[in-house]
């Protein structure tokens, strides 16, 4: 007889949008145990799963903290609820967490404020519809009647049953009937319970042991101050949605996401492991991505299983078709799954797949090493060389209201490119060498058709270094630290460490805009190259890594996401954190197709 041997959940507190997938450990006919799945429709020696999810409410209204979100809410900020800010910012543990915490608190009322001043109503910001995620906490939602806790599909008749028992003053509402559960907002403030039996397959009736195991209180999704989409020249102006209004222009992002892999306890002990764990991760970076409405979207360190399982599906969904290109394995040794690559997407109805090429700098050092190392430092050489990383370009072409983009019967064709370079820093040599090999690479596509190129991704070089200054200016000044460190004589004569591409950094057109409301955004910029103080924060390390190049003789920077500071992300120690789900911030340009190919 089937039998269910134990139920648990991996995460340590069920957070609204985050999917719950408990573990179930189930003994089969054949003495064997067994993780597999036994629906209805397949039963197995007579006998299927019956899974049921009840959320455990009482008379006690209760909300959670917004800064310490696995604590009850004490005290209510009254100025949030006046400024209409999102009522789970408004909510504090202690006198002392709301003390210490006022300093970025306030921010949300001076935005508030400059909002209703400038607009004359609340403004809209990239992502800011997503803040609803974690409203539901007021007292009526909190306090849900039995009519509100009755889920319905679409009609007037309740999915599942109401009230189902009541003990101790507590009543248990049915919300689901299948392994996987998302807690919605009507289940902020209370425990869930996960019921798992075998069930007779003719009777219907339950045999053996019911497991059952409750959670800990959902929390709402943290929800970090929405990023606004500046126009650089202070000039353009933003439709309801925080788009552009100019015709033409197109967004780009570039993410690191970081990878499950990489994402261990030990190297990120200061992010609560709820927060590190990959089924909360994912739905808050899905969340964001979406938000910010991209055009293109380039993401590193996605895993291959992830893909295909996760940002493929859920990214179709929203329009998007998906491009991968895993990194090699050569030097890697775990799960083939967990490779992680590059992945870029693009809005269906913006744009279609023309051409896509593959950069495996693993094959070029082995050209490399066959045509200019001797017989005796091969092997010596690819150990240096070898590292698996990867470049994915994509030429798409435009559409205009989904039909191929036709001017004066030309079509708009765009270049992106999306990588993620080595990350050793003592390997300086090779990080130079495998973005000037991707540069030769997008040269020989330049020299075959007149086309807007964008370069995107994590190059793990930071401003100022010789892969930053290749990239930006076309060349590596010979007297230049970074080459010294050449053991392998790959980067001599040194004249040949240019490239003929306009490239520019997106993100230093900030340095351009004038007017009052700019300082904030030059202070976040390096004073010597203008580009973004950090992309990546952790507690150990704190820079820009980040890019988003794109050649000026075609393209235009129309607007770009601001930045975060410092100051409000080390609240949190470090990335990541709650409210942001990766080390990484996001990047993200606004580009209109310039006819001007001076502009720069």
């Amino acid at each position: 007889m089937l039998s269910v041997v134990r139920v648990h959940l991996p995460s340590e507190i069920p957070i609204v949008g985050c999917e719950l997938t408990p573990y179930v450990l189930l003994r089969r006919p054949d003495k064997t145990v067994s993780t597999d799945d036994v629906p209805e429709t397949a039963p197995l020696d007579g006998h299927f799963l019956r899974y049921k999810w009840y959320r455990v409410q009482s008379d006690k209204k209760v909300a959670v903290c917004s800064i310490h979100p696995s604590e009850q809410a004490t005290l209510q900020c009254l100025g949030c609820v006046k400024a209409k800010i999102p009522v789970s910012k408004s909510y504090h543990c202690t006198t002392k967490c709301f003390s210490d915490a006022w300093q970025h608190h306030r921010v949300l009322h001076d935005r508030a404020a400059s909002a209703l001043n400038e607009n004359g109503n609340e403004e809209e910001e990239v992502f800011g519809r997503f803040n609803s995620t974690g409203s539901g906490a007021t007292n009526s939602s909190l306090s849900a009647s039995a009519s509100s806790a009755s889920l319905t599909n679409g009609s007037a008749t309740p999915l599942y049953p109401a009230a189902i028992t009541q003990r101790s003053g507590e009543t248990w509402f049915e919300v689901g009937r299948s392994k996987t559960y998302t807690p919605t907002a009507d289940d902020i403030g209370h425990v869930l319970k996960f019921e798992c039996v075998a069930v007779d397959a003719e009777t219907k009736l339950p045999v053996g042991h019911v497991n059952t195991i409750l959670t800990s209180r959902v929390i709402p999704a943290p929800s970090p101050i929405p990023r606004r989409l500046i126009p650089v020249d202070g000039m353009a102006h933003l439709d309801v949605d925080g788009r552009m209004t100019s015709s033409g222009t197109f967004t780009v992002l570039s993410y690191n996401v970081l990878s499950e892999a990489y994402a261990s306890n030990d190297l990120y002990n200061y992010c609560p492991s709820w927060a590190l764990s990959w089924p909360y991760r994912r739905q808050n970076l899905l969340r964001e991505i979406i938000g910010y409405r991209p055009d293109i979207i380039c993401l590193q360190e996605v895993q291959s299983d992830h893909y295909d399982e996760f940002f493929s599906p859920e990214l179709d969904k929203h329009g998007y078709h998906g491009l991968y290109k895993r990194k090699t394995n050569e030097v890697y040794s775990g799960n083939t799954n967990t490779i992680d690559g590059c992945a870029t997407f693009f809005r269906r109805d913006r744009f279609s797949h023309v051409k896509k090429y593959e950069v495996e700098f693993n094959k070029a050092a082995q050209s490399l090493t066959e045509a200019t190392i001797p017989t005796t430092q091969k092997k010596t050489a690819l150990n240096r060389l070898v590292k698996d990383n990867v470049a994915l370009i994509v030429v798409l072409e435009a559409k205009v209201n989904n039909q191929p983009f036709d001017n004066a019967g030309k079509r708009q064709l765009l270049c992106v490119a999306n990588t993620h370079v080595n990350v050793s820093q003592d390997l300086k040599d090779v990080k130079l060498w495998q973005v000037h090999t991707l540069l030769k690479g997008l040269e020989k596509i330049a020299a075959s058709a007149d086309i807007p190129m964008l370069v995107c991704g994590d190059f793990n070089s930071v401003p100022g270094s010789a892969p930053h200054a290749l990239l930006a200016m076309g060349k590596v000044d010979p007297s230049h630290p970074d080459l010294a460190v050449d053991p392998l004589n790959i980067l001599r004569p040194h004249s040949k460490l240019v490239h003929q591409l306009p490239l520019v950094s997106a993100y230093t057109s900030f340095a351009r805009t004038v007017g009052l409301g700019y300082e904030q955004h030059k202070r976040r910029l390096d004073g010597g190259t203008n580009e973004p103080l950090f992309t990546n924060v952790t507690r150990d390390f704190i820079g820009t890594l980040d890019y988003i190049f794109y050649t000026a003789d075609s393209l235009v920077v129309e607007s770009l996401l601001e930045l975060l500071d410092e100051e409000s992300l080390r609240k949190d120690t470090a990335l990541p954190s709650p409210e942001w789900s990766s080390d990484h911030i996001a990047l993200l340009a606004e580009f209109r197709c310039c006819k001007n190919k001076s502009r720069r």
